[in-house]
């Protein structure tokens, strides 16, 4: 054969490869990305006429839900969020003119029953109408209800309630709130509330100042790293000289020599701090990795509506081990250390269940249009931050605050409770107002304290009111409203 049609086939052919392989790219392999995008509006426009499943409470309450409109090929399922603000967040939104969030992004797959490509592509050319499957999530309607009460009377803040042996999301609220059903007509009134911030979810985007509630992991590092047992006393004196700065008690108490439960009981500043430069930069960041420190949380919600927990360098990345830090202020909560509720809920969780911190997740199951579940949760664990014994010693030193320490406002009648209280001072935050009382007020724990059913950690932003006084009763009436099945 002629040399030169040799390599005219042989380029043509090359090109042809090219051709399919880009092609192959962008249409299956690439596909997710490229639906990701908000400016191709194709898939949403193609959603319209798929009738979208529905999405429900863990008692069957209907969350989201989609209404046909028109008839024939001018048939459209419009997206209906019968509940109104009360699961704006985590749940989202979904419209074909401003694309999806949250919950509506995460499980889009399931919900316009398209778990592939090539499975759309079957149901074209078997001319097999495509149908969503609905989603049974874990929240729990009652819990989520007093949550959200309590925190429209407290001001600014989130709500996070696992359940410690699974990793169920029961509770996520976050306030201020936002009805997904006003987001056609005033999602750009939506996005200039800069105060507010009501499609900013709180319980997993926003980072803040955790205060002594971190305490709990400064003690889960010493007794895993044997810098410490329960027995073991340090000196805390009113205050402590930190690297040229004073680090002090509350009214500048001398504790004298004291152990562990009495310190964490009595969110001991002096003690952590010292604690902390016991235990060592590597492995006090390392049990916080463990815990989830550092990641983005493995929640079923989009990674980019997710915020990493951690101390925080000048350009907003996390800092690491090797990174310079005042290490006394960071085992107490403070220096540059933020953390999300949803992550501080996972602190709670895993000392709850013996140490052993499971995937929170929001869904249970799926169920097609026969009512057959096709997919369901099944647990599966994140990470084992410490031992079981560890874990033990914890939640004997945090019954300790609740029942005559800092945190009693959290007690619940004839159920024993661990937790730990938290307020860090946040004074000219912008956010607030720019004052100077402002703080940033923390609870987090579980109960019953003997046979976890729940971990909590409940958030308030720009209060002048204290963990106790603010966070601590969110927390007892979300958990009374799980444990009773309210």
């Amino acid at each position: 054969m002629n040399r030169q049609i040799v390599k005219l086939f042989s380029f043509i052919v090359v090109l042809f490869a090219v051709l399919v392989a880009f092609t192959s790219y962008w249409s299956v392999f690439d596909a997710k990305n490229l639906k990701a995008q908000e400016a191709n509006q194709r898939p949403l426009l193609e959603q319209q006429q798929i009738r979208r499943g529905r999405i429900l409470a863990a008692d069957g309450t209907v969350i989201a839900k989609s209404v046909a409109r028109g008839q024939g090929d001018g048939l459209r399922f419009i997206r209906k969020y019968p509940e109104g603000a009360l699961f704006g967040h985590p749940i989202g939104y979904s419209f074909v003119q401003y694309g999806q969030s949250e919950f509506e992004q995460s499980h889009d797959e399931e919900l316009t029953g398209e778990e592939s490509e090539f499975g759309s592509i079957l149901d074209q050319l078997t001319g097999q109408k495509q149908e969503g499957d609905d989603i049974v999530t874990n929240l729990d309607l009652g819990a989520q209800r007093v949550a959200s009460e309590d925190l429209e009377a407290a001001g600014f803040g989130a709500v996070v309630a696992i359940e410690p042996s699974t990793g169920e999301v029961k509770v996520l609220a976050s306030n201020a709130p936002y009805n997904p059903n006003e987001v056609p007509e005033n999602l750009n009134k939506l996005f200039k509330e800069k105060i507010a911030t009501p499609l900013y979810n709180r319980g997993t985007q926003g980072r803040y100042p955790p205060g002594s509630t971190f305490k709990v992991v400064t003690a889960a590092a010493g007794l895993e790293s044997g810098a410490i047992t329960p027995e073991t006393t340090i000196n805390a004196p009113g205050s402590i000289d930190d690297e040229g700065h004073e680090l002090a008690n509350d009214f500048n108490q001398d504790w004298g020599s004291i152990s562990l439960d009495t310190a964490l009981t009595n969110s001991v500043n002096t003690w952590f701090g010292q604690l902390g430069q016991k235990v060592g930069q590597a492995d006090l960041f390392t049990t916080m990795e463990k815990f989830g420190f550092g990641s983005i949380p493995p929640i079923d919600l989009p990674e980019d509506e997710l915020s990493e927990s951690g101390v925080v360098g000048e350009a907003g990345e996390i800092l690491r081990r090797k990174d310079p830090v005042d290490l006394a202020r960071v085992a107490i909560g403070q220096e540059r250390l933020l953390a999300t509720p949803l992550q501080i809920a996972m602190v709670a969780a895993a000392v709850a269940n013996h140490g052993k911190l499971m995937k929170p997740q929001i869904w249970n199951r799926v169920v097609d249009s026969d009512g057959r579940i096709v997919k369901k949760l099944a647990p599966s664990t994140y990470s084992e931050p410490v031992s079981a014994k560890t874990a033990e010693e914890l939640t004997t030193a945090m019954e300790g605050v609740v029942s005559e320490g800092t945190g009693t406002n959290a007690a619940i009648s004839g159920v024993p409770v661990a937790g730990k209280t938290g307020t860090a001072e946040t004074p000219g935050n912008e956010a607030c107002g720019g004052g100077e009382e402002e703080n940033q007020a923390w609870f987090m724990g579980f109960a019953p304290a003997d046979n976890p059913k729940i971990a909590i950690a409940a958030s308030v932003e720009c209060t002048e009111q204290f963990g106790n006084d603010v966070a601590a009763p969110i927390f007892r009436d979300v958990a009374e409203a799980i444990l009773n099945g309210e």
